[in-house]
Formats: C-alpha cells, structure tokens, sequence
C-alpha cells in the first residue's frame, strides 16, 4: 500500500537510545548489543516540516511528502524517527500544471505498471505525476488537472484486489466533501459517470469551525474498506480524524460512533493541537502506522510538523490511533 537496512538492529537500536533532540546537536545511540556498533546522528532540525504529510515504505526505505513549499520534497527514512531530505525535489513545478498552492501529495508504487504515481493538489485543481523512482523527478505527461472545469483537493488512490483503481478526492459541494471516482486505466482521468458522494461534515465535532471533511484515505482489512478523514479547518485547535467503514469501495460509508479517533483531547495527541490530514501506513514488519500533521504549539498554526503514531484494529475491525507519538527530526 505505501514503501530499514536491518530493520530489527534499527528498531532495537531506536527502543534502547537516549536521545538529545536538540537542533544542531547529535544523537548517540548506544545499545548495551554485543557486535552492535553504536550509531551518532547530526540532527539540523528538531522537527518534520510538512503538513499533510504522507509515507510510502518500498525497498527497505520510507519516503516521506507533505505540503511546504512549491513543489514537493522528498524525506527518507529507515527508522521513522531520523529523516533525511533529499538534495533535489521529487516535483518541481517546471515539471507540472499550476503555480501556486502545492498541497498534500501522495505517492504511489503500481506495479503492474513499474512506475511510481504523485497524486497532488496545485492551485485547487488534482493533478498526477509519475516517476521511476520515488524521490522523483516526478513529470506531468500532459500538464493538465485530472478533472479539467473543477477545483478539487485531496487526492487519494485506492487500488482494489481486482485491479481497480478509485480516486477519492474533495470536491466544494456545499463545504469541503469527499467523493469518490473510478480512474481510467492510465491513472490520468476518472470515469466521470462514477463519481459518487462519500463523507460530508454533518456530525456536530466535524462542523465545529467550518463545514469540512477532507484528507481521505481509504484501506482494506478482510471484506471491509475504512474511510480515514479529517473534519473542522485546519487551522482549529480541534482538527480532528474519524473514519467510516463500507462494503464496497463507493460506500455506502457508515461512520464509526465514536469519532474522532484522533484529537487534542485523546491520549494519542500527547498534547498536540491540530492534529489531522494524514494517512496510514504499511511498515517493515507488516504493522501500521499513521502520520500526521499538528499545529507549531498551543499558540501558533505554523509552521505545522508532523508526527507517528501506531494505528491498529481490534477484533471487532475497530481502528485506533494509539502510543506515544514518533516524533521525527532532520539529520544531515
């Protein structure tokens, strides 16, 4: 669904440490590990910068994008807590439509096409990019959105066990609302007949500054497909993500009761304020994870930074968001 040199050594490594996360300083890991050496790191920022961020895991590394500037950045990562960024950026906006308002990619392996796909928003229009790698360059065969005489936000793909393709996107109907559309088999257009409304705010903790439900993600666990979203604008306190579950990758969704999952006021947020728009994640070891963005501090909206939290369903197919969050830094 997304893409650690000795995973387990780093993962020990990471469990073991005791970190100094202060910017500029160094990180010393020193395990008590027979014939494990110790690992220093140079830390040049004591944050992820990205908003909306999203993690793709693909041959033993994590590649980490989100919204900061124009274009996209690319993050790696074999440990999920120390992250380097990469010297060229994985889309430039030479290399795509628009030229304003890079928002929220996602990057995509597909491998029946041995290709890596960015879904990505530029001047409120979807667009797509694809590359042979997954830092990019990522180009824009034809520079032109995905849906020509729409604005639209938010772009997610799903591919289904049958080959399918679905984007789920936000479009501005009556507020921010997420629908759904079958893709055409180049990854380029979708099937405009199919388009399907999915989630909108209606529940009272989704509408408590605007009327928004955005940042979807969609994941299948058994015969059930989940709905990850986010609800409330981005720049409220209480920016939070709930989910809904379905049968069938249209829907209908039916939303889980006891949303939010993940707020200011659940223990997973650690504090944090804002905390949404992100998206779940395969690891190494087959577990998940999620990733998302909070406020700067308790005061200030930005510059928001991300963080790592476990996700997990229970035996009933519950998702939660749990642990303390992994909270990521830059090293040289």
């Amino acid at each position: 669904m997304r893409s650690i040199k000795n995973s387990s050594v780093i993962c020990i490594l990471f469990a073991l440490c005791v970190c100094s996360l202060s910017c500029g300083g160094s990180v010393s890991l020193t395990p008590d590990i027979e014939g494990v050496k110790p690992i220093s790191y140079e830390i040049i920022e004591d944050k992820l910068p990205i908003a909306d961020p999203y993690v793709l895991y693909h041959n033993g590394k994590y590649y980490a994008y989100g919204t900061r500037i124009n274009g996209f950045e690319v993050y790696i990562s074999e440990d999920l807590k120390h992250w380097k960024r990469s010297d060229h950026l994985a889309l430039s906006p030479e290399n795509s439509w628009g030229t304003r308002w890079y928002w929220a990619p996602e990057v995509y392996y597909v491998a029946s096409k041995n290709r890596f796909y960015m879904f990505y928003t530029v001047d409120e229009h979807i667009c797509v990019a694809s590359a042979d790698t997954p830092t990019g360059p990522f180009v824009q065969d034809e520079k032109k959105p995905i849906v020509v005489n729409e604005k639209g936000i938010d772009p997610s793909l799903f591919i289904d066990k049958d080959g399918t393709p679905y984007l789920y996107f936000v479009r501005f109907t009556s507020g921010n609302v997420i629908w759904v559309a079958e893709m055409n088999d180049d990854l380029q257009s979708i099937k405009t007949n199919t388009l399907t409304k999915c989630i909108s705010a209606e529940e009272d903790w989704e509408k408590i500054q605007g009327t928004i439900a955005e940042g979807p993600s969609v994941l299948k666990k058994g015969e059930t497909y989940y709905l990850m979203y986010s609800a409330n604008h981005f720049e409220s306190k209480n920016y939070g993500v709930g989910y809904a579950t379905a049968s069938s990758p249209k829907g209908p969704w039916k939303k889980y009761n006891e949303n939010p999952i993940l707020r200011r006021d659940k223990p997973a947020a650690s504090g944090l304020v804002g905390t949404g728009h992100g998206a779940p994640f395969v690891c190494a070891d087959g577990t998940y994870k999620y990733i998302y963005h909070a406020h700067a501090d308790i005061n200030n909206v930005g510059p928001r930074r991300s963080y790592i939290n476990d996700l997990g369903f229970s035996a009933q197919g519950v998702i939660s968001i749990s642990g303390e969050p992994i909270r990521p830094v830059i090293i040289k």
